[in-house]
């Protein structure tokens, strides 16, 4: 989509030896450089690790820690092996619902990328689940408290990811638009007070607060319920 608040196609892709044109949008772009960006600074801030931690290491270990705590304590001891991949998920959604602070669309603003997450989870859900229970047990349940119930346990069983997906990206897109709108209102009080051809001034520093609670507050409150709902998810299925 290349119009509206829909991600904007940044350049196509050419397929060798065919007419084949893959559109890239803004949302792969940003996405691979918030990965770029993320796996570089795991490089540069783990490769001089000491036995002592000072200050940087000191700060990782921390969010490690961190990190491995609060799978514990959601998912339980048995289950910390959830940690690497929460903390990923975690740390990548962070830095891309936060990302627009910078005038950067967010990566999670795509209802591609929220979604892909999503589906991530479901899979971990139904795997985690047949693997924990057998594959017997885990059809069975769809099944109780009675038979006829079926059809609305699987419902709700695929109604899992489109509320993960749906709601992450219904939050960051719901701050997206809001200060776009926003922006265009100071605009125009701009226009009318100043006349066309004046400096935004309006735009220079009220949007502040509120870039501070859609991209920041938001976007980090999102991120963590994200993690959250996938840890409760993946554990409740394994019981």
């Amino acid at each position: 989509m290349e119009s509206g608040f829909g991600p904007l196609i940044v350049f196509n892709l050419d397929i060798p030896f065919t007419d084949i044109k893959i559109p890239i949008s803004n949302t792969v772009t940003v996405t691979w450089f918030i990965m770029i960006i993320l796996a570089i600074t795991c490089i540069l801030v783990t490769r001089n690790f000491e036995k002592i931690p000072r200050k940087a290491q000191n700060v990782i270990e921390m969010l490690v820690e961190t990190i491995i705590n609060l799978t514990k304590q959601t998912m339980g001891a048995d289950k910390a092996r959830f940690a690497p991949y929460i903390g990923t998920v975690l740390i990548f959604l962070a830095v891309s619902n936060t990302i627009g602070i910078i005038g950067i669309r967010p990566p999670t603003a795509d209802v591609n990328t929220t979604m892909a997450l999503a589906i991530i989870t479901f899979c971990m859900i139904n795997y985690n689940a047949v693997k924990s229970k057998g594959l017997g047990t885990r059809l069975k349940g769809l099944t109780e408290p009675m038979f006829l119930l079926t059809p609305i346990n699987i419902i709700g069983e695929i109604a899992t990811p489109i509320s993960l997906g749906f709601r992450l990206f219904g939050n960051i897109v719901g701050g997206l638009i809001i200060m776009e709108l926003f922006y265009n209102m100071l605009e125009l009080f701009s226009t009318a007070i100043f006349g066309a051809n004046a400096l935004p001034i309006f735009q220079l520093i009220i949007p502040l607060p509120f870039h501070i609670y859609f991209d920041l507050f938001a976007g980090l409150l999102q991120s963590f319920i994200f993690a959250m709902l996938t840890m409760v998810n993946v554990s409740m299925a394994m019981e």
